[in-house]
């Protein structure tokens, strides 16, 4: 075989390769729920995990003195200085993470790009990841991504969305390379309990195994419910990876910050290549956004808190009141998430392709009742037969839904 023909052919086989492992990963099913609605007119979007809270005053401020005093140059590829000296004083204060220089927290473009650069920097091809089932997509791909192997555990609806400790320990293999934990939860609304972060905490330490901890919701919680940072425990924040995010917290979704924290320096060093390789830096306006969110008044958080619990208490008041007999489910202690069971008596008129019964009620929603949402089957196999709607938008956009409701479902309440 002549060189160019041994080349082409390297190269067709390389590129078959590669062709092959992104068709493995795959998109997540929101996409298309996305794609849809952009079709309906005047649909109520509770299908997007967005709130429809503005940014903080600080924040906008903050922006536009970065604009006005042209930092609209490259920046350190982790950070700038102010923002990482303001999250180590946050994950030390508020989280209870022993984090030591600024060095071990790193800025991200989004929660989803943290988990891209922790997944590319810890994982190798065939290590295996415990995850909740049911789970936010991205997840999922991003381990895929990393060429390595999702293994989902059951999250039980009975136990309040969260595992089976039993259960979730022989899941463990030869193979585990970490447990990936999301607490409070996207899209259950499950909140790990203090007993069951630590109990997790000691499965890593026995196993010699790595924790991702997703705190993507970290305020977002009701009716007193605590949240545990899974590296504020004794001995644990040396075998976590904390991941967080400013899209919740500061209503901050577009603008894409999010952070991480590891101690870890070997794998430190991985993941600044990754970042740098994927983004060079940050966006260097939106951390000054996030130097500003810091800096300013905190109280937003529990106000944002506060009217997220009434429109929680709304929006399920409405479900019992126009759709009790065909969903089902009790309100969740965080996140800002309705997951809620589809009696299986239900069937629309027009079965879903797919045959699963959560995408043929997210069709008949967005169809006849022009209400987003998104199937449980896209979160895994353990979401079918549920659907998820997020309670974070506006009051009025949350009544519209549930009176679309009521008039579809009609025929079905007694």
């Amino acid at each position: 075989m002549n060189t160019v023909s041994s080349a082409c052919s390297a190269s067709s086989g390389y590129t078959r390769i590669v062709e092959h492992f992104l068709d493995a990963v795959p998109f997540s099913g929101i996409i298309r729920i996305r794609d849809m609605m952009y079709g309906i007119k005047d649909p109520f979007r509770l299908d997007q995990g967005d709130v429809s809270f503005d940014a903080p005053d600080t924040v906008k401020r903050a922006m536009h003195r970065a604009i006005d005093d042209n930092h609209s140059h490259y920046v350190q590829t982790t950070g700038i200085p102010r923002l990482l000296e303001l999250l180590a004083a946050k994950l030390r204060t508020v989280n209870g993470i022993p984090v030591g220089a600024t060095d071990e927290v790193m800025v991200t473009t989004g929660g989803i790009h943290a988990l891209f650069i922790v997944c590319q920097s810890l994982l190798e091809p065939g290590d295996e990841v415990i995850v909740p089932d049911p789970e936010w997509p991205p997840c999922m791909g991003n381990i895929k991504a990393a060429r390595a192997v999702p293994v989902p555990c059951r999250l039980h609806e009975t136990l309040g969305w969260r595992y089976d400790l039993a259960e979730l320990e022989s899941t463990i293999t030869p193979r585990t390379r970490a447990i990936c934990i999301n607490s409070p939860h996207n899209p259950t609304g499950g909140v790990l309990t203090r007993q069951d972060v630590e109990a997790i905490a000691d499965m890593c330490r026995e196993r010699k195994l790595w924790l991702i901890s997703d705190e993507a919701y970290e305020d977002v919680l009701f009716d007193g419910t605590e949240h545990v940072s899974a590296a504020s425990l004794p001995g644990m924040y040396e075998r976590t990876i904390s991941v967080f995010t400013f899209s919740k917290s500061y209503a901050m979704t577009g603008l894409r910050l999010g952070y991480l924290a590891v101690r870890d320096g070997h794998l430190r060093e991985r993941m600044k290549k990754a970042l740098f390789y994927t983004a060079s830096n940050v966006s260097s306006v939106v951390q000054y956004g996030g130097v500003g969110a810091l800096e300013g008044p905190q109280d937003h958080v529990a106000a944002f808190r506060q009217e997220l619990e009434a429109r929680r208490d709304l929006f399920y008041a409405g479900i019992k009141t126009h759709a009790a007999n065909v969903f089902s489910g009790k309100p969740p202690k965080g996140a800002f998430y309705a997951f809620l069971r589809i009696d299986p008596a239900w069937r629309p008129e027009r079965p879903s392709a797919s045959g699963s019964l959560s995408w043929g009620m997210t069709e008949f929603l967005i169809a006849s009742g022009r209400i987003g949402c998104v199937p449980g089957a896209d979160f895994g196999a353990n979401g079918e037969g549920y659907v998820r709607f997020c309670f974070a938008r506006d009051r009025a956009e949350l009544t519209g839904a549930l009176e679309s409701m009521r008039a579809i479902f009609t025929s079905l309440v007694t």
